[in-house]
């Protein structure tokens, strides 16, 4: 799996293997069954993680709706990033949706390969305008389409999306009662 990391960042910088060694041996490799909680609400996060396998959901479950406002997938960066930049509690669920296996730097180990490499800033970088992109890209479409548009759009751009995740938790992403996503399928389909 390392070489899956390492091709990552090589599609965004060049690295060369002193780097990559001191990178890489920060990183642990840590194993989430499906459901099980990554990061809880009134806890810090403490790792900048990589999706080596499955889906990771962001949610605020609340006593008669659960709040999904996030997904993150196979090949991509996943944190509770407000909480690890700002070492504060989460205010958020990280939650494996599928059994996932992550590999993990901690935020120490992160700032100790800032200091000691020379592309460790221009991957934490990479790492942060990767998560920040899909942020402001999942804001504005909440924004500007309608909840039918977003549907279509999560199918055409994450397939795995509508395959892997159970529709309650698509509708409440897309900003809308499963029973109103019931009503779009019946219209696409």
């Amino acid at each position: 799996m390392m070489d899956k990391i390492k091709e990552y960042f090589e599609s965004l910088v060049v690295m060369n293997d002193t780097d990559w060694e001191v990178f890489s041996a920060k990183l642990v490799k840590r194993e989430f069954p499906k459901k099980s909680l990554i990061l809880e609400i009134g806890k810090t996060e403490q790792y900048l993680s990589f999706i080596e396998k499955g889906i990771v959901r962001f949610n605020i479950p609340k006593l008669d709706y659960d709040f999904t406002f996030g997904f993150a997938f196979e090949n991509s960066f996943v944190s509770g990033y407000d909480s690890f930049l700002t070492q504060q509690p989460s205010s958020y669920h990280l939650e494996a949706i599928t059994d996932c296996i992550l590999w993990r730097i901690s935020f120490e180990d992160l700032h100790a390969v800032y200091q000691t490499t020379t592309v460790g800033n221009l991957i934490g970088r990479k790492a942060v305008e990767d998560i920040f992109l899909k942020k402001m890209k999942r804001e504005l479409t909440l924004l500007e389409d309608s909840a039918k548009t977003r549907y279509i759009n999560l199918m055409r751009e994450q397939p795995e999306l509508i395959r892997n995740i159970p529709l309650k938790y698509l509708a409440s992403y897309i900003g809308i009662r499963p029973q109103s996503l019931s009503r779009i399928r019946k219209e696409i389909y």
